[in-house]
């Protein structure tokens, strides 16, 4: 009677799991759909703007940007931006952003400035006895151009004083609902375009007649570039946190109803065996009496 009781709390306690479990995975797909609609929005003028930069760099010719160079007096010191999540329950994608993160932090020579947004990062890094120089809290869910655009900016300003030779973002790339991949991103200094280089296919180039002059446009389209790109990588890392999340969940549910089946199966063969022995003792008692 013992075990039966103890297998209809666990049969409750795991409904009750797994009606929490499906209402985070429907939570979870409503807010993939909504990032994915951002993400994929973004990305067409983000590829654009850098192909652009690429062909105006061509056609310029040798043009110097202090976006393009590292700083001339090395600082042999590198700023990196770890972007994980607020909250847990989406599966391995904070563990495979910080594996990633970690390694590559272990790497560096010279000196270093760790910054990170979400909560799961900057506990993680202090527990592993990293120095978090700075905790972002203002993104969320739906992080802001705005918001993006300010950090950016601070990050080309402190690299133009020399404070930096290289700004990197550690994050989750969206590739499909399927894949995400966990990658280091340099953001500062720019790498030089392909069409800078002459181009992989070494075809036939556009010619530009510039107004105003190349400089003038390339400074006004290289911060774009940097900014695009760092928003770019927080809407990736946005949704695939929460598609790590509906599968995550997704899975987390499918379990429990396997489970909840094996608990009932069992609780029926338990009841089964009750029954048979409540009336072996019947008949038991009919036949000694007799």
């Amino acid at each position: 009677m013992a075990q039966i009781r103890e297998i209809k709390k666990r049969i409750k306690a795991v409904s009750n799991i797994r009606r929490i479990t499906n209402t985070m995975q429907m939570i979870a797909t409503a807010r993939f759909k909504s990032s994915l609609d951002r993400a994929t929005a973004t990305k067409p003028y983000t590829q654009k703007v850098r192909a652009l930069v690429g062909e105006l760099a061509s056609a310029a010719g040798d043009i110097r940007h202090f976006l393009f160079d590292p700083p001339s007096n090395s600082p042999q010191r590198e700023l990196v931006l770890v972007l994980t999540s607020d909250r847990g329950l989406c599966g391995a994608y904070n563990s495979n952003v910080l594996r990633m993160a970690t390694t590559y932090l272990r790497s560096l020579d010279g000196q270093l400035r760790l910054e990170v947004v979400g909560k799961k990062g900057a506990m993680f890094y202090r527990f592993a006895g990293f120095d978090v120089a700075q905790q972002h809290t203002q993104f969320g869910d739906k992080p802001a151009y705005a918001a993006i655009e300010a950090l950016a900016q601070r990050y080309m300003d402190e690299f133009k004083a020399g404070q930096y030779d290289k700004v990197s973002v550690a994050h989750m790339r969206f590739m499909s609902a399927g894949r995400q991949t966990p990658v280091i991103e340099q953001i500062l200094p720019l790498s030089t375009p392909a069409a800078a280089q002459g181009g992989a296919g070494g075809g036939r180039r556009a010619e530009y007649d510039f107004s105003p002059d190349a400089e003038s446009l390339l400074a006004d389209l290289l911060p774009i570039t940097v900014k695009t790109s760092l928003f770019q990588a927080f809407n990736d890392a946005v949704v695939s946190e929460h598609v790590s999340r509906m599968v995550a969940m997704k899975a987390a549910t499918d379990n429990a109803g396997k489970l909840r089946k094996t608990l009932r199966r069992n609780y029926n063969r338990a009841r089964q065996a009750q029954i048979t022995t409540e009336l072996n003792e019947i008949i038991g008692g009919s036949a000694a009496l007799g």
